[in-house]
């Protein structure tokens, strides 16, 4: 039986990644937390495939956003940080990342794929899951794709400036709107 995530405290990670400048280091739930920041992590299945750069890019394309909405955004595979550092340094005509202005995680042991609900065991990869965590560390949002289908980065805005007005938000509520 699956177990009910969002309305509660989310499972606390800290992850090796590459950070936006190329080198590695560690992304850590705790560490955003004490920033007093918002949470955007997303899980992808693997690096050097067809829908996840179209994903991943258009996260960074948009992360000034992100940023203006007090928010940290990371993407977490269970590939390498050599892997992904690898992908980084790809150009995107290639099929690569090129530049990014966040961190890509590795989660190579599949602990924390696993915790969020999103690891296909048989497989080694995650689902596409896409979870919204807020300064307090309680899980807010949580979305999983099917591995076909790419997230749409709008979306994603909408529903954290949603969040973030602590109001009643109608279906269609868009950004400037009225809550309930």
């Amino acid at each position: 039986m699956v177990e009910r995530m969002v309305g509660k405290q989310a499972p606390r990670f800290e992850m090796d990644a590459v950070m936006p400048n190329k080198e590695f280091g560690k992304v850590s739930l705790e560490e955003i937390m004490k920033e007093d920041k918002w949470t955007v992590l997303f899980f992808y299945p693997m690096d050097f495939t067809f829908v996840c750069p179209t994903e991943i890019t258009a996260m960074s394309d948009r992360y000034d956003e992100f940023e203006d909405l007090d928010a940290e955004v990371i993407g977490v595979s269970t590939d390498t940080i050599h892997t992904h550092k690898a992908w980084i340094n790809t150009s995107r005509d290639d099929n690569g990342l090129g530049d990014l202005e966040y961190p890509l995680a590795a989660d190579t042991n599949h602990a924390v794929s696993k915790e969020y609900g999103v690891l296909i065991e048989d497989e080694g990869v995650a689902l596409r899951g896409l979870f919204i965590i807020n300064p307090e560390g309680e899980l807010q949002y949580q979305t999983v794709f099917h591995n076909n289908i790419g997230r749409d980065v709008d979306e994603t805005l909408r529903v954290l400036q949603a969040l973030q007005t602590g109001g009643l938000c109608p279906a269609n509520w868009k950004p400037g709107q009225e809550t309930l």
